[in-house]
Parts: C-alpha cells; sequence; structure tokens
C-alpha cells in the first residue's frame, strides 16, 4: 500500500496541509486563511489559538480530500513564518497576549537602544543578524516587558516562548499534557539569540535582551523524529522542521554551493547555499542556517529578506479597493505600457535587506495627473523585481559569484508580467519548477529524509522539474535607467520615523 508525507505550512496569511507522494507530487491539499491584526499603526498580530484551530482544519481537510487516514502517512513535517513570536502557558496551553509576526515594528525603541550600546551589528558576529524589528529576541522582550506578571512567570519555567513552528510542534505532540518543546536550527537563529557556532543559546545576549533561558525550546536538527503526534495525526512521526524560506531551498533541491531560490510570498526571501562555510555579509544580508539534516553538519545560506512584495498588492485590494483580488493586479497592469514614470516603495515595516532601515517608511513617487490605477498597479509588481534585484547584487558582492539562472516559487510566480520584468530587470533566465509551492514539499523532504521514506537529497533532487522558463528581453540601457530611478526612489523612504511609541494596554497574564 502507498504511504505519503504530510506537511504542515503555517503561513503568514494562511495555513496549509499538502500532503505528498515519493516524486514529490501533491496528492491533496487544504487551506484556510488566519485573521490579520493591526492594533495600532506598524502593530501586527495573530491570534495564536486561531492557528491551531486552522492547522487542526487543514491537516483533517487533506487527509478527506486524498481519502487517506492517519495510518497511510509515514511522517509529518513543519514549515513556519519565522520570528513571529508566541508566549503561552505551558500548563494550559493559553497566549499571554497575540502573536506577534514578523513584519510588526513595534520594538523600533528598544532595538535602537540596543544598537546605541554598540551599533546596528552588535550580535551580528555571532549571530549573523543586524539588530532590528524582524526578529523573536525583542518580541520576546516587548511582551516580557508589557504584559503583567509574565517576566516573574518566565523566570520560574511557567511561562515558554516559540515562534510558530515550536507552538505547533507543541500543540501536535500533546500540548500541556507532554507536548515537546521544540525548534530547530534554522528557526532559532531567526530569534537573534542563538550562536551560530554553538547552535544554542547564547548567555550573553539572553542577559543583554532580558530573555530567561527557561522560557527557551531545545534546539534540534531540521530533520530528525523528536515524537509522536497526538491527536488528528495521532501516531504519525513529526520528524522534520524548517522555517519557510529555509523549506523553500530544500523544495527546489539548492543541495549545491551556489545555488539559489527567491521565494514571492507576503514578502519575498532569496537564499543562496554557501555549503559547509558560514559566510558573514558585508552587503546587508543576513547569514542563516539553511538546514541541518539529523547528524550532518549545518549547510549555511546568506539571505536577502524583503518585508513587503505580495502584501503591497493586498494592500491594493484591501486598503485601497483598486482590485477585488490579488490575480486581478496583472489584467491592471497590463493596460498601460510602462509604470508612467511613477515607483511604490512599500516601506509599510521598514525596509529589510540590505537596507535594514527601521526608520523607513513607505512612498509613492513621480505621480502627475498622467497616473492612473493600472500605473499603480504595474508599479506594485515592478516593486518586487526591483527589490529582488538589491538583493541579487548584494549576493553577488557577497560571493563573487554572478548570478545565472534564478529559481522562483511562491504564490506570484503565476503572474507571468511579474516574471518578465524579473527577468528583464536581473538580466538572467527566472526559472519556475512543476511543483512552486516548494515550502511544504520542502519540509515533507526534511521529514522523510528522517524517516527513510527519501534516503538522500539525490532522490530529491530527481523529483526536481521545469515548469516555465523567462528569458530577460529588455535592453541593458533600458534596465539600468528604470533601476536608477528606483534607486533614487528608495532614498524618499529615509528617515521617516524619529522615534515610535510602544506603550501598549496589553493584559496582564493568566
Amino acid at each position: 500500500m502507498a504511504k505519503y508525507v504530510a506537511s504542515i505550512d503555517q503561513g503568514t496569511t494562511s495555513t496549509r496541509c499538502m500532503i505528498f507522494d515519493e516524486g514529490g507530487t501533491v496528492i491533496a491539499a487544504d487551506q484556510r486563511e488566519h485573521e490579520q491584526i493591526f492594533p495600532k499603526p506598524g502593530w501586527v498580530e495573530h491570534n495564536p489559538d486561531e492557528i491551531w484551530q486552522r492547522t487542526q482544519g487543514v491537516i483533517q481537510g487533506a487527509l478527506q480530500k486524498a481519502n487517506l487516514r492517519v495510518a497511510d502517512l509515514v511522517a509529518a513535517g513543519i514549515t513556519n513564518q519565522r520570528e513571529t513570536t508566541v508566549v503561552w502557558n505551558k500548563r494550559t496551553g493559553k497566549p499571554v497576549y497575540n502573536a506577534v509576526v514578523w513584519q510588526d515594528t513595534r520594538t523600533a525603541q528598544l532595538v535602537d537602544r540596543l544598537a546605541g550600546e554598540g551599533g546596528q551589528d552588535r550580535f551580528r558576529s555571532k549571530v549573523g543578524l543586524p539588530l532590528a524589528t524582524y526578529f523573536s529576541g525583542p518580541k520576546i522582550r516587548w511582551i516580557l516587558d508589557k504584559v503583567n506578571g509574565v517576566r516573574e512567570q518566565a523566570e520560574a519555567g511557567e511561562i515558554i516562548f516559540g515562534n510558530i513552528d515550536t507552538f505547533v510542534a507543541w500543540w501536535l505532540t500533546g500540548g500541556p499534557d507532554g507536548g515537546v518543546h521544540i525548534t530547530d536550527v534554522s528557526n532559532a537563529s531567526r530569534t537573534m539569540l542563538m550562536n551560530l557556532e554553538t547552535l544554542d543559546w547564547d548567555d550573553e545576549i539572553l542577559e543583554i535582551m532580558g530573555v530567561p533561558w527557561a522560557m527557551l525550546p531545545q534546539i534540534r536538527s531540521s530533520s530528525e523524529i523528536y515524537a509522536e503526534c497526538r491527536g488528528v495525526l495521532a501516531g504519525v512521526p513529526l520528524a522534520g522542521i524548517l522555517g519557510d524560506q529555509q523549506a523553500a531551498t530544500v523544495g527546489q533541491a539548492c543541495y549545491e554551493t551556489g545555488e539559489a531560490k527567491n521565494t514571492y510570498g507576503t514578502g519575498n526571501f532569496m537564499l543562496i547555499n554557501t555549503g559547509r562555510k558560514l559566510v558573514q555579509s558585508q552587503s546587508g544580508l543576513l547569514t542563516t542556517p539553511c538546514y541541518k539534516f539529523g547528524a550532518n553538519d549545518v549547510v549555511w545560506a546568506l539571505e536577502g529578506s524583503i518585508a513587503v512584495t505580495g502584501s503591497l498588492v493586498q494592500w491594493l485590494s484591501d486598503n485601497l479597493g483598486i482590485i477585488r483580488s490579488a490575480p486581478e493586479v496583472e489584467e491592471l497592469a497590463l493596460r498601460v505600457r510602462d509604470n508612467g514614470g511613477m515607483y511604490i516603495v512599500p516601506a509599510f515595516s521598514g525596509l529589510f535587506a540590505p537596507y535594514w532601515r527601521s526608520d523607513a517608511r513607505g512612498v509613492m513617487v513621480g505621480l502627475t495627473r498622467y497616473i492612473n490605477k493600472s500605473h499603480i498597479a504595474r508599479a506594485a509588481l515592478e516593486a518586487t523585481a526591483y527589490q529582488t534585484r538589491e538583493v541579487v547584487d548584494a549576493m553577488e558582492q557577497d560571493s563573487g559569484v554572478a548570478l545565472k539562472a534564478l529559481k522562483v516559487d511562491g504564490g506570484m510566480v503565476y503572474n507571468d508580467t511579474l516574471m518578465q520584468f524579473q527577468a528583464d530587470m536581473l538580466g538572467v533566465p527566472v526559472v519556475r519548477p512543476k511543483v512552486a509551492e516548494t515550502t511544504a514539499l520542502g519540509a515533507a523532504y526534511a521529514a522523510g529524509l528522517a524517516t527513510g521514506y527519501w534516503q538522500n537529497t539525490d532522490e530529491m533532487r530527481a523529483n526536481w522539474g521545469v515548469d516555465k522558463t523567462w528569458e530577460p528581453r529588455m535592453s541593458a540601457d533600458e534596465r539600468e535607467s528604470l533601476y536608477a530611478g528606483w534607486k533614487k526612489a528608495v532614498t524618499r523612504t529615509f528617515d521617516w520615523i524619529e522615534g515610535e511609541s510602544d506603550t501598549s494596554s496589553a493584559p496582564s497574564a493568566s
């Protein structure tokens, strides 16, 4: 009888369960959105209880669609939105506060204070990251400081922390009744609290950040049997955990040094495999574990993180109402030949790679009476390609290797207009694989490797195939002229925020 692997993909806007066969083919999938909560400008939250409910629902939905039983699964893996921070009571499972999402900027003042005592790169040599609101450590500190009673309970070991992978894994394996409190190296590296050399929590940074060790999960590899699931996946080994962008890199079969992928989702995230070599970026990129399979050495990556790409299209729909749904943006953009001289720089959460400017905010520039909503739609798509070009430039500077082609995945890769413009802006082919939702596939691979469903990366690479390729068509002169306009537009976003309040009416811990 055929057996399958389940992958739980808990993303920024939705949760999905996908079931894969040995060839990496999707057998069934179920997906459900969750609420985006915006209490104040710059604040972004999720309801952790809602996420757990959605997780259970999509697992059941995918099994039903495939007409499978839980016994037909040999393993389950988790991939997740990284940096999104949950703190909860380990006796009851009740969160002490909403999940503080990776896009959230409420910790700007704390980050500035920490940087004032050693610069933005104060911890970079240890953790591979600049000080930024993006990462989990400052978010944990905010919850400890702002929610009454939480710090005392955390120091006593009653309150625990996790990124979303940890929260979901804890519930899947029993929750208050023996659930394992774990994370993998890829997610731990996004807290700003893990030492890259030791692959464990760093005592000095914990003390500076004010985070008690007692609340932190155990750091494990990305591919091993952690525990058997209970509840909706009762008896299935939980055997793989990867942060979403590392999972996409695994799903894209980027197993050799120099191979790169770019994921087009809520934000964009480009990773290049640097092999067993830990490379510290000089160009605004992040140094991060790509994956660690069992007892094998860590494979490292450089990452370029872009906060707002797909969510800019969602903003056109939800906030401006110029489109009704995301797919309409391409139809609208195709009504005009170009952007009409305008640019949108969507620094809604500041600017991530390669700038790391939390003081930046979004702008539309180059507006004239000629501009209409079609130009705005085109400029929104082009913003994704320009931001990716900036990350590619930084990667080439750090690695010394020129990009020959770009593997792409995520929801936006079905937008032909964007993908063609991306190829034009990079001057190299853009390649979409047959399975474009490689994030879920990567988590399935990690779980399947740990249980022997796949024997090695060669078997996984054999599953990868090309679906479509876009070749560059734009002249070099036009490319560089447009890009120069973008770089000029980016400078208009700087220094907008001169100080942000992080006061809150957070409730007392229960």
